[in-house]
């Protein structure tokens, strides 16, 4: 396999694709990129996938197929999203021979559209599989740093100490990041599926899945006390109140730290308008591909130390 150098800059940051092919050939179609030795590449740029490549969608086989051969011919890095490292979970036993992930019938309606595409072919599946374990949970080079879903110090440098060289699971430790109480649980749980609070007293909220939730995502980019409930929720949730927010976590990425790029968030563009950075060094790039009415979203980056919303590129 081939390997880009860690002082390339000139990468498209991608978001979530979740099975939406068309969507990502369009996009790449768009970006210059072109497929004629049968994986997609630009002569003078990289991609940057952000994670989540399977579920909700159901072209999840051409999706796959195209990053992998992106990233087995170094024209891409892959991240880990948190529904491969759900795949890997569901797929995979414990000591006891229960599965890391429990087969309960909310862990298998999210996983299903992608076991319904791989069934015709059961031993691509587990190709695919062992292959999410090769994806690096983060990077970072000079010049920015991405991650799938929420990008913290502390939990990033702990991560540095159990992850192999190239910031990956390995088969040893997968076990344990599963181990619910574990200090590695709880630094892969906030890397791939970001920060959550408790909802105030009395409130709570049913998300996309249908489940009811007491615990919403929170703005992990900004700093929490000054924040309410209502502006530290990531999205916006009926009946949060504008009080101040009360911090269970005072670490949240600094204005003066490099850029950095995650997904994960089923950020809305509305109709009319162009998707928008959170900060000049911070930027999301899912923006709902996975809806009706979202879109599969990029960031042209250049090395540049602050960040423009005018760089976002974007298909419907």
């Amino acid at each position: 396999m081939k390997t880009i150098d860690n002082n390339f800059v000139n990468f498209d940051i991608i978001g979530d694709i979740h099975g939406h092919s068309n969507d990502l050939k369009k996009l790449l179609n768009a970006l210059g990129y072109s497929n004629k030795k049968g994986y997609y590449q630009h002569p003078e740029r990289k991609v940057l996938f952000i994670g989540d490549y399977i579920d909700r969608g159901i072209n999840i086989i051409e999706v796959l197929d195209i990053v992998k051969k992106m990233v087995d011919n170094g024209e891409a890095i892959a991240l880990m999203g948190n529904h491969e490292y759900n795949a890997i979970c569901y797929n995979t036993l414990n000591a006891n021979g229960d599965y890391l992930r429990e087969h309960n019938p909310k862990n298998f309606n999210q996983h299903a559209v992608t076991m319904a595409a791989f069934m015709p072919v059961p031993n691509m599946y587990k190709m695919y599989i062992e292959w999410f374990k090769t994806l690096p949970l983060f990077y970072e080079n000079d010049s920015f740093r991405a991650v799938h879903a929420c990008w913290d110090n502390t939990y990033i440098d702990y991560l540095r100490t159990r992850l192999d060289e190239n910031n990956c699971l390995t088969t040893s430790i997968i076990e344990e990041s599963a181990t619910e109480g574990t200090d590695l649980n709880k630094a892969v749980e906030v890397t791939l599926k970001g920060k959550e609070a408790k909802m105030p007293e009395g409130v709570t909220f049913i998300d996309k899945d249908r489940i009811l939730r007491t615990e919403f995502r929170t703005k992990w980019w900004e700093n929490p006390h000054k924040m309410t409930y209502s502006s530290i929720s990531v999205h916006s949730v009926k009946g949060m109140p504008d009080t101040p927010f009360v911090v269970e976590d005072d670490n949240y990425y600094l204005e003066t730290e490099i850029p950095v790029f995650f997904g994960h968030y089923w950020m809305e563009q509305k109709a009319g308008t162009r998707p928008h950075i959170q900060r000049e060094n911070v930027c999301c790039v899912d923006f709902s591909v996975a809806k009706g009415d979202g879109i599969l979203a990029c960031y042209r980056y250049s090395g540049e130390s602050k960040l423009n919303s005018t760089q976002l590129v974007f298909v419907k």
